[in-house]
């Protein structure tokens, strides 16, 4: 087992590098105040190939990993964009994963291409008002008229919807009293966000400020049939391609994040000098950036065996929620400890860390709770009965 990334995988991660280092602290603070989508970072991203990096080369990608991508995902994090970076480009690495792995070779070479070029900006509509994290319980439905279906309902939290021009929708094509069991009746489609028939509206939050997250109101979206990924009634089935690598990503995220965190407290301990000695020699301030390193480090080998088990085609439900907890959760308490070292100063924007702590409730919350992780983990891998 080799833990060291490759000549391939550290070319990834210096190039990524080296395009987050045209946009510095000040950029990300700037887009935290103005609120504006940072276009300037995404189009670099784009123009260096990489909305396709886990996308099959016949359609213009780079034929490589969920592994690949988390290294990308990763390195933007790290550099200080935080989830602000990350979550701009977040979709593109994972969303078109159920096209590619149940779509028709005609929706393939219609639909990958002009995503990976950056033509294509896609949301996620999952999340409902009345559903949360109960997916199987969507109520947004969609009824076959002929050669489409007429969607209405409406969806929550749906990130880049105020500029994207296309929608990953799953939605109930079959009541749930006439289905054997929940995860039934479900159909996927990716189609046209059309706001003729789409409400966007933004919701305010704590963090984040420069992606913009979105309530929906669908009210008879007109989807022609050819855009609908998979068979009818299949959608949880290729929703669950999406899920993993979701999960993964959004850990790698947590993990950049936490150590962008610890760079700055470690650095800002070596330098600031309060009864005559730097803090950093006290062991109040070193032994928490200390278990701080090793949490972030043992949460990052959790990413990677969820991914290296992904891109085998090997089950890795437990492993890839597994890493989204543990990155969570280090993170997070890598970004409290940053303030916290930072004194007062910590909770003054221009130091950088009080945007990591609100950014990273994001990880802390979504896309799956911790509670329903642990359920998942007593049930799938320890045998207990259902709790919920």
């Amino acid at each position: 087992m080799n833990f060291n990334l490759h000549g391939d995988q550290l070319a990834i991660r210096d190039a990524i590098e080296k395009v987050c280092n045209r946009f510095d602290d000040d950029y990300w603070l700037a887009r935290d105040t103005d609120g504006l989508f940072p276009e300037e970072f995404v189009a670099a991203i784009t123009a260096g190939g990489w909305l396709g990096i886990a996308m099959p080369e016949e359609y213009g990608g780079a034929g490589l990993g969920i592994l690949e991508a988390s290294i990308l995902a990763h390195t933007i994090a790290r550099s200080g964009a935080g989830m602000s970076g990350a979550s701009a480009i977040h979709l593109n690495l994972f969303g078109p994963n159920p096209i590619v792995v149940f779509g028709t070779d005609e929706q393939k070479r219609r639909l990958l291409p002009p995503l990976i070029k950056g033509q294509d900006r896609a949301c996620f509509g999952v999340t409902e008002p009345d559903v949360g994290l109960n997916t199987t319980k969507l109520q947004t439905r969609a009824v076959r008229d002929g050669d489409h279906y007429v969607i209405n309902g409406r969806k929550m939290w749906t990130t880049t919807a105020q500029t994207a021009n296309k929608i990953l929708l799953i939605v109930r094509t079959r009541e749930l009293a006439d289905c054997r069991k929940p995860s039934e009746g479900l159909t996927l489609f990716y189609t046209d966000l059309n706001r003729d028939q789409v409400e966007v509206r933004l919701i305010e939050k704590m963090g984040r400020k420069a992606v913009d997250s979105n309530a929906l109101f669908i009210d008879d979206l007109v989807v022609p049939v050819e855009d609908r990924i998979g068979e009818e009634g299949e959608g949880w089935k290729c929703l669950l391609h999406g899920l993993n690598p979701e999960r993964i990503l959004i850990a790698s995220e947590a993990v950049g994040l936490g150590q962008a965190a610890l760079a700055k407290a470690s650095g800002y301990a070596r330098e600031r000098v309060v009864f005559d000695r730097t803090i950093g020699r006290n062991q109040a301030i070193q032994h928490p950036l200390a278990v701080n390193w090793m949490e972030l480090e043992a949460a990052h080998l959790m990413v990677f065996k969820a991914a290296t088990l992904y891109d085998d085609g090997q089950p890795c439900g437990a492993e890839a929620n597994s890493a989204k907890f543990l990155a969570a959760e280090a993170a997070f308490r890598a970004c409290k400890q940053a303030v916290l070292t930072h004194g007062g100063m910590g909770y003054a924007k221009e130091f950088h860390v009080e945007r990591y702590l609100r950014e990273i409730m994001i990880p802390v919350l979504t896309p799956v709770s911790h509670e329903l992780i642990k359920s998942y983990i007593s049930e799938q891998v320890l045998g207990q009965e259902k709790s919920y």
